[in-house]
C-alpha cells in the first residue's frame, strides 16, 4: 500500500535542461507532504526497472494535474519514459563520495578508488549542480596531481561505452576550440582515409559556439548513428564524421562540461582529461591536438599552450595514447564562413579544389592532416604535408569525402539563408585585429547553429586594406527578426575589427 501511495502518472512537459535530471511535482502533491520534499531536494525516481536521481522543482500552476508528475527531457530519456507511465518517487540514498569532495576542497590528494567513485556518481546523475560545481572548483587552478588526472581520465572512460576497431592504429585529430570557422576536420578525415589509415571521427555539436563539427557535417550528411552503423561506415570507407553524443562516450564528461561552462571555469587539467577520455573511449591510439593561440581564442598565451602540450603528451603517454600537439595562429578565424552551412560551403570548396576556396583553411587542414599521416610507419617525419597536398590536389580526398557521405546516408545540397545583410566600414584603413569572440556572438545572434544557414561570411582578414563603404562581412539569417538582432548588437558599438590608417 505504501508503494502505491508513492506512484504518480507521467506527463510529458517538453522542458530541456541539457544534462540535468529534473522532476516536476505539484506543490500539493501527497508525496511531497509525506516525504518532506522541498524545492531542490534530490529524489530517486523509478520507472520500468530503471532508476535515476533527479532534482525536484515545485509547480504552483495547473500545468500538472493531481497525481501527475513531469520530467525534464534528459530525465525522460534516461528512464525510457512514456506519457501516462507510472513512476515511484522516494528519498535518494546518501552519496558517500561527497566526503572525498570535501577532502579535495581542503587540499587532499585523492586515491584511484575515490576518484572512480566520484566519477561513477557523476555519470549516474547522483551529483546536483551544487555538488558538481564544488568538486570542479576544488580541482581547478592546477590543484590536481598528475596521478589524479590520469585516474580521472581513466574513470571517465570506464563509466561509458568504448569502441574497438580491431586494428593497431586508429588516428584522430582534435582542436581545443575558440576559433570561429577552423573547420579542418571534414577535410582531414577524407585525406587520411584516402591514404589508408583508419579515422573514425566522433565530433561534438555546438554548445556556446556558432557551430560544432557535427552541426556543420549534418548540413551535408546524416551524423546521428549508432555503434553498428558507425562501424559499417568505417569498414567501408576507413573513416566517418559523426555526432559523438549518439554513442555515449565518456558521459560523465558531458555533464561536467555543462557545469564548467556555467561557472566559466577553464581548468587546463580538466580540459586535458575531457579531451583524452573522449578519444580513448572512441578507440583512438594516435592523436593530433590543434591549439590555436591568440588574444581572443580559448588559449591566449604561448605559456598556457606549452603547459597544455606537456599535459596532453604526458597524460596521453601514461594512458597508452600517442599525442602530438601542433600550435597555430589563433588571432583570427580560419576560412570565411562562420555557421553550419557557410562552413560546409568552405569545406566543400577546399575539397573540390575551387579557385576561390579559402586558402588559410586549406593550408591549416594540410598541415594537420600531414601530422596525422606521419603517425604511419610508411611516412617520414616532415613529408606528411606533401602527401596530404597530393591527395587533395588529385581529387582523391574529395572522392573519399563523397563516399563517406553516401555511406552515412547520402550527400545533401547546401542550403542558403533567406536574408542577408552586408556590414560596411565607415572608414578606410588596414585591418589590424579581429575579435573572434564578438564575431562568433554575432553569428549566434543571427540564429546559428539552430538555423543551419545562419552565420557570418567574412570578406576581409588581418592585414587587409579597405576603403570607406567596403563590405567587412555579411550576416546571414533565416528570419528578419534574427537578422535585426545581430545588427542591433553591432550597431551598439561592439566592433569586431580594429582598423588603423
Amino acid at each position: 500500500m505504501a508503494s502505491e501511495k508513492k506512484t504518480l502518472s507521467l506527463k510529458k512537459l517538453g522542458i530541456d535542461t541539457y544534462k540535468d535530471s529534473v522532476i516536476y511535482m505539484r506543490q500539493d502533491c501527497h508525496i511531497c507532504a509525506s516525504e518532506g520534499f522541498e524545492a531542490r531536494s534530490r529524489v530517486r525516481v523509478d520507472h520500468g526497472g530503471r532508476s535515476i536521481i533527479a532534482t525536484l522543482n515545485i509547480i504552483t500552476s495547473d500545468i500538472l494535474g493531481p497525481g501527475e508528475v513531469g520530467l525534464s527531457e534528459y530525465a525522460w530519456l534516461l528512464l525510457g519514459a512514456s506519457d501516462g507511465g507510472l513512476v515511484t518517487v522516494g528519498h535518494a540514498k546518501h552519496v558517500s563520495s561527497l566526503s572525498y569532495v570535501r577532502a579535495k576542497i581542503y587540499g587532499h590528494t585523492l586515491s584511484t578508488s575515490q576518484i572512480k567513485e566520484i566519477i561513477s556518481d557523476i555519470a549516474a546523475g547522483r551529483y546536483s549542480d551544487i555538488y558538481l560545481s564544488s568538486f570542479l572548483t576544488a580541482c581547478a587552478g592546477n590543484h590536481m596531481a598528475d596521478s589524479e588526472l590520469i585516474d580521472m581520465t581513466n574513470a571517465m572512460v570506464e563509466v561509458g561505452k568504448t569502441l574497438d576497431w580491431e586494428t593497431s592504429m586508429v588516428v584522430d585529430k582534435h582542436c581545443v576550440g575558440g576559433l570561429p570557422g577552423n573547420r579542418t576536420t571534414p577535410i582531414i578525415v577524407p585525406i587520411v582515409a584516402a591514404f589508408g589509415l583508419t579515422m573514425p571521427k566522433t565530433s561534438s555539436r555546438a554548445i556556446t559556439s556558432p557551430a560544432g563539427t557535427a552541426d556543420m557535417m549534418e548540413v551535408l550528411a546524416p551524423v546521428e548513428m549508432d555503434v553498428s552503423m558507425i562501424k559499417r561506415v568505417v569498414k567501408e570507407e576507413g573513416g566517418c564524421i559523426v555526432w559523438g553524443g549518439a554513442v555515449s562516450l565518456s558521459p560523465a564528461d558531458d555533464i561536467i562540461i555543462g557545469v564548467e561552462r556555467a561557472l566559466s571555469l577553464d581548468s587546463e587539467s580538466q580540459l586535458v582529461s575531457s579531451i583524452l577520455s573522449k578519444k580513448i573511449a572512441a578507440g583512438s591510439t594516435h592523436l593530433v591536438i590543434d591549439i590555436p593561440i591568440g588574444p581572443t581564442a580559448k588559449v591566449r598565451s604561448a605559456e598556457t599552450a606549452q603547459k597544455l602540450k606537456k599535459y596532453f603528451e604526458s597524460i596521453g603517454e601514461a594512458l597508452g595514447l600517442k599525442v602530438r600537439v601542433v600550435f597555430g595562429d589563433g588571432t583570427q578565424p580560419i576560412g570565411r564562413g562562420i555557421g553550419p552551412a557557410l562552413e560546409a560551403r568552405d569545406v566543400v570548396s577546399v575539397l573540390r579544389g575551387d579557385q576561390d576556396a579559402p586558402q588559410d583553411l586549406r593550408a591549416r587542414a594540410i598541415t594537420l592532416a600531414g601530422c596525422v599521416l606521419e603517425f604511419s610507419p610508411n611516412v617520414e617525419r616532415g613529408r606528411g604535408a606533401e602527401i596530404a597536398t597530393g591527395l587533395l590536389n588529385s581529387g582523391q580526398a574529395w572522392d573519399k569525402f563523397q563516399a563517406i557521405c553516401r555511406a552515412q546516408g547520402g550527400m545533401r545540397e547546401i542550403p542558403k539563408a533567406a536574408y542577408t545583410h552586408p556590414y560596411t566600414t565607415k572608414d578606410g584603413g588596414r585591418v589590424v585585429s579581429i575579435d573572434n569572440r564578438r564575431l562568433a556572438l554575432i553569428a549566434k545572434l543571427a540564429g546559428a547553429p539552430q538555423d543551419e544557414t545562419a552565420g557570418i561570411d567574412l570578406h576581409v582578414s588581418v592585414g587587409s586594406c579597405v576603403h570607406k563603404n567596403d563590405v567587412l562581412f555579411t550576416i546571414h539569417a533565416q528570419s528578419p527578426g534574427e537578422l535585426q538582432y545581430a545588427l542591433d548588437y553591432v550597431s551598439e558599438g561592439n566592433d569586431v575589427m580594429v582598423l588603423e590608417e
